[in-house]
């Protein structure tokens, strides 16, 4: 009996192919571990996280985008708690605050909900009453339908139609839409965004609590996990690209290798699935899915100041230009000088080239820290498809496939948030759990 029965003889289940090594990838792996059941990962980087991963900058650890969490990402903490990368000491915990500085500041007390969130927007710096008196109202008409609206169109229609004031929108509404839908609010789901809503501001008051990361995003949690995976049986194999996949009678192969497997969980990004689906039999309404997907890029732009160099804050935004969110690396990973900024979804900066986007991105910045000085050097990273763009009435993918034993992970599969650290956790907890199930019966 080899090591993988050995492991998993308690259920009928195993061993088990996971196909992508990021958040998705890396959190069914755990809820599989923690089962009793082992796992093969198998990631095509040496670095695991997949779209939220370290990356290095001439020996100085930085990550190919710049993540936040938020305190209602509970399956995210969770199994960061149960791999052993403590949450209180991977992230700075702070209230709600979002500063753009000289323009507008709303800042949340510890209250409990909803005073928390009443408090700051009527103490909230640079509305005025009626723009406040706004935002309430627009709350209130969410809690009213229970966040459920009649009918999914864009976030900018719904602003519309329940005439939020253009600052709120610009400095509120639309920013947070474009921070968690990574998609223009002219596109994006209102119903989506209504979801992120109901589960921070209309939720208990931690939910709201924004998580800033003070080690890189491998170091958060894909590594802690493979350890975890690893001291529970199973293999984290980096480096390793799966191109194929074929049924073998009830079991499943991955590249010819001679492990048969009883199940295997795609978590690999979406562009990435078609080629592994491509031969296999009753796919077709899943390509169909695949083939709608439109993306949306993040570029995060690493400027190196001198280390005197650092902002009032760990983050901060910025309203009025290319820039959208300003990240002090010294303050939150101790990198003294070092700042990320971030642009999300499609724009204007596309036209630039990377020496005129940071060159654009260093004006602004200067309109926010005061006689600062040129960059050292900057470093321009690009995801080009960080998510998928979310739009009204997607059609996204379920877990299961039409074919036993094979199911999908990651960010795009159909819940209620759009594409986070949270949904890819939450996709692989759900493909985790349908095997441990059907092991059980």
């Amino acid at each position: 009996m080899d090591r993988h029965h050995n492991v998993a003889e308690k259920l009928t289940a195993g061993p088990i192919a996971i196909i992508g090594g990021g958040y998705a990838g890396m959190a069914a792996g755990v809820e599989l571990a923690a089962a009793g059941i082992a796992v093969d990962i198998y990631e095509a980087s040496r670095t695991l996280g997949g779209r939220a991963r370290r990356a290095d900058i001439d020996g100085i650890a930085v990550d190919n985008g710049q993540h936040i969490l938020v305190g209602a990402y509970r399956e995210t903490l969770r199994l960061m708690a149960q791999v052993g990368a403590d949450p209180q000491a991977l992230l700075q915990r702070q209230s709600l605050h979002l500063d753009y500085p000289g323009v507008l500041c709303i800042s949340a007390p510890d209250w409990p909900a909803p005073l928390h969130l009443a408090a700051a927007l009527v103490g909230a710096k640079g509305l005025t009453w009626g723009e406040k008196w706004a935002a309430i109202r627009f709350m209130q008409y969410l809690k009213g339908c229970h966040f459920v609206l009649p009918a999914d169109i864009t976030v900018t229609a719904l602003m519309d139609s329940l005439r939020q004031p253009e600052k709120l929108c610009r400095y509120l509404w639309e920013p947070l839409c474009v921070a968690t839908l990574n998609t223009p609010p002219e596109q994006a789901s209102a119903q989506v965004f209504a979801n992120v809503l109901r589960d921070t501001l209309g939720a208990d008051r931690a939910a709201s609590d924004l998580l800033l990361p003070r080690v890189d995003l491998s170091a958060l949690f894909p590594e802690p996990a493979a350890r975890y995976i690893e001291a529970h049986g199973g293999q984290v194999l980096r480096g390793q690209r799966i191109g194929s996949l074929a049924q073998s009678g009830s079991h499943w192969r991955v590249d010819g290798i001679a492990t048969e497997y009883s199940h295997v969980v795609l978590a690999t990004a979406p562009h990435h699935l078609s080629p592994l689906l491509a031969g296999q039999p009753g796919l077709e309404s899943l390509q169909q899915k695949l083939a709608a997907l439109r993306y949306e890029p993040i570029v995060t732009v690493y400027l190196q100041y001198p280390p005197s160099v650092t902002l009032n804050q760990a983050m901060a935004g910025y309203g009025d230009g290319l820039l959208q969110w300003l990240f002090d690396r010294g303050r939150l990973l101790g990198t003294p000088g070092l700042l990320a900024a971030v642009i999300s979804a499609k724009g204007r900066h596309e036209d630039l080239n990377n020496e005129q986007l940071a060159a654009e991105l260093h004006r602004e910045i200067a309109t926010l820290v005061p006689n600062i000085p040129l960059p050292l050097w900057h470093k321009v990273i690009t995801e080009k498809r960080a998510t998928f763009a979310c739009t009204p009435q997607l059609p996204r993918l379920a877990t299961a496939t039409p074919l036993p034993g094979l199911l999908l992970a990651g960010d795009h599969i159909a819940s209620d948030y759009p594409a986070t650290l949270e949904s890819a956790v939450r996709s692989g907890i759900a493909a985790a759990r349908q095997i441990i199930i059907s092991a059980r019966r």
